[in-house]
């Protein structure tokens, strides 16, 4: 026989139904029926002799008691996980579902190492490994954390960095059509080229990082005018690969490429500026065991920089 939810259950579902927005998806995020929720919502209703929600068939709406009980509950609530966590010590063992979203190419690839091994070490965790690029509603979408790339704007964001995307001028050789391998940023401009729209559209920005002539750092633009625009990583290098045009990409995506032979790293003492790799959440003053875990698990299993190994030209 069931028993009846809680206290501390009953606001946890009616903070949920508040931050989703609706009932049927705080039902779709706590992986509960619709007719759960309301009888949680109604219970506590009951229990505090308060009317806390307005609903309709198209809108729902605070009281003004259920918003004095929607800021209370999300302090107590926050502060009963500490309460938690400080009483089990050195035991705060991880548990529960980490819902992570994380850009589409570096979720279907580099990342899932770190995050096979982080499931591996914690076995009471899951995790809905969600594929957007872009920043989520973390509040609306029920997302504990997300790996974005590039400047984080947002103020209201923890942003923890744990690597960085190297990237360099790629092309496949039948683009050179034999000539000789380009040098400088000068023989490049003339080339067909690809743009990833996310970071570059009509105009490239190349840094020297080499030796010679001492002129590290010295910075050279050019524009361009692409033959093709995307904003996935991964049709900019397959069509890197069938020679339509150069392309600036992530070291860690063509790494086996250039090694091969498939890709050509043109221009190899010049490079893009590194993109930051971060993991973000919403500030909070609490932080469960499962996503302090997470973190850790990322910066451990990702190298600072992910460039070219050292079979390939250095990058």
């Amino acid at each position: 026989m069931k028993t009846a939810p809680d206290r501390i259950e009953l606001m946890q579902t009616f903070v949920r139904i508040v931050e989703a927005g609706s009932l049927s998806a705080a039902a779709a995020q706590m992986n509960a029926t619709q007719p759960t929720v309301s009888r949680r919502l109604q219970a506590l209703e009951r229990s505090l002799g308060l009317k806390l929600l307005q609903r309709s068939t198209h809108a729902m709406k605070l009281t003004e008691d259920g918003e004095r009980c929607f800021a209370r509950a999300k302090e107590l609530l926050g502060n009963w996980d500490a309460f938690e966590a400080d009483l089990r010590g050195p035991k705060d063992v991880p548990e529960g579902t980490l819902r992570v979203v994380a850009p589409h190419a570096l979720g279907q690839q580099r990342l899932v190492g770190p995050l096979v091994d982080y499931l591996r070490r914690h076995e009471r965790v899951t995790v809905e490994w969600l594929l957007h690029d872009g920043t989520p509603d973390f509040i609306a979408q029920g997302i504990d954390c997300a790996v974005h790339v590039g400047a984080v704007q947002d103020p209201s964001l923890v942003a923890v960095k744990i690597a960085e995307v190297r990237r360099i001028v790629v092309a496949a050789p039948s683009l050179l059509r034999g000539k000789p391998l380009p040098q400088h940023p000068a023989e490049l401009q003339a080339l067909p080229w690809l743009a990833l729209q996310t970071f570059y559209r009509s105009e490239v920005t190349l840094i020297h990082h080499g030796s010679k002539n001492g002129d590290r750092g010295e910075e050279q633009r050019f524009p361009i005018h692409p033959r093709l625009g995307t904003d996935s990583l991964f049709a900019l290098r397959n069509a890197t690969l069938l020679g339509l045009g150069a392309s600036i990409a992530s070291t860690w995506l063509v790494a086996d490429d250039v090694a091969d032979g498939r890709l050509l790293h043109l221009a190899p003492e010049w490079c893009a500026s590194p993109l930051p790799v971060y993991l973000i959440y919403p500030y909070s003053s609490f932080y469960p065991a499962k996503l302090r875990r997470f973190i850790e698990a990322l910066r451990e299993g990702l190298p600072a920089g992910m460039g070219l190994p050292a079979r390939g030209p250095s990058a």
